[in-house]
């Protein structure tokens, strides 16, 4: 299996265009971006779509700017390559953790020091919904807690809340290759407690947890809401991210339609990431 590669031409250096591209494009099923000045490299399996198809849906885009774009075809050997020697660069999130990959040289050490080896999978610490996510983390009490990673991408999530002593973690991803990839992850981190499974909301079953943590997208964040709820605890929080600051009262509404309480948000290059409580039950 290969990938399209589709580069975008950005006329002028135009964030907001750029992140309304990524919204959209990742909501149709696109796994990879590279930001380059002037233009937005987008990657999804050929097994997913035709190149009309493709074609068909990059002309449908509903933005203002008249997008001129190059489609090429890319086997996934190349890109893993490309994308973990040229593109994929250390990351420092505050003064606690550090992002690299396992072919980069060691630095200075942090509290928490993350080896992740992304191939294709979403979730290196330079997106701003992984960012917000992982600074969040940082500041939330996991010592002996239960975790739910939804959507675990690399599994970068999931790892870090191993290292701050979260003692029974699941992480589920529908993606078959997120899910080899969070094994592979966990296995160069040396961390335990985690269980992986492939699947969507339909894995969560009978099982409780203290934090829920959900980086996906701002529809299936709404739709599936009923499901993540009622496996949190009461008293337990929600981490929802993967969408817009205009989004917000979006997310607000389904989670009150939830019994989830909104506590606090944070926004990073208008990327948002809000936490609610589940309320406890009364005395």
């Amino acid at each position: 299996m290969g990938n399209f590669d589709v580069k975008i031409n950005i006329p002028v250096t135009n964030n907001a265009l750029t992140e309304v591209l990524i919204a959209f494009l990742s909501d149709y099923g696109f796994e990879g971006f590279i930001e380059e000045e002037k233009q937005l490299r987008a990657f999804i399996p050929d097994s997913a779509i035709t190149e009309t198809e493709l074609n068909d849906y990059l002309n449908s885009l509903p933005v203002q700017e008249k997008l001129t774009y190059e489609i090429s075809k890319l086997e996934e050997k190349n890109w893993n390559e490309e994308w973990e020697k040229n593109f994929f660069q250390p990351i420092r999130i505050g003064d606690k953790c550090l992002i690299r990959s396992s072919f980069h040289p060691v630095q200075s050490k942090t509290e928490y020091e993350i080896l992740v080896d992304p191939k294709m999978s979403f979730g290196t610490g330079h997106h701003a919904t992984t960012y917000l996510m992982i600074e969040e983390l940082l500041e939330t009490e996991l010592q002996n807690k239960t975790v739910l990673d939804m959507g675990c991408g690399t599994g970068i999530l999931a790892i870090l809340a191993a290292m701050r002593g979260s003692k029974n973690i699941t992480a589920i991803d529908i993606d078959e290759w997120a899910y080899n990839n969070t094994l592979e992850n966990i296995a160069i981190n040396k961390v335990h407690g985690i269980e992986v499974e492939l699947g969507g909301a339909e894995k969560l079953g009978q099982k409780q947890f203290d934090v829920i943590i959900a980086n996906i997208n701002r529809n299936i964040l709404v739709e599936d809401m009923k499901y993540y709820a009622p496996v949190l605890k009461a008293g337990g929080n929600i981490l929802f991210s993967g969408f817009y600051f205009s989004d917000l009262s979006i997310i607000k509404v389904a989670a009150e339609n939830n019994n989830l309480t909104y506590h606090h948000h944070k926004t990073r290059s208008d990327w948002t990431m809000a936490v609610f409580t589940k309320a406890l039950p009364d005395a």
